[in-house]
């Protein structure tokens, strides 16, 4: 019973993992996206680059938002994905290595 428990504790460490760091590459995705419109490279009137900002748009703002009021503005510059990813790190770290040690 401890071995199987020990095994479901590795997996779902493993998954709560991996699935924080395709969060981490999809808001810097969005990262990189944003700068790209903000210097005008997009193709206009494109349905792949509408879905894939739609899409980004849609998985990555929801997060964002909780840290905007804590972000200080810097000119134009938004500083809530560095404070969103520094946060999810850090629940990688303690969180999950927790779980997958406790």
């Amino acid at each position: 019973m401890t071995l199987v428990a020990a095994t479901a504790r590795v997996t779902i460490s493993n998954y709560l993992s991996a699935v924080i760091q395709v969060y981490v590459v999809l808001i810097f995705a969005w990262i990189v996206l944003q700068w790209l419109i903000n210097f005008g490279v997009r193709l206009p009137y494109s349905r792949a680059t509408d879905a894939i900002i739609g899409f980004l748009r849609d998985v990555c703002e929801p997060f964002l938002r909780i840290f905007r009021p804590l972000a200080p503005r810097l000119g134009g510059l938004d500083l809530s994905p560095m404070i969103a990813i520094i946060v999810l790190e850090l629940v990688n770290d303690f969180l999950v290595q927790g779980l997958l040690h406790g």
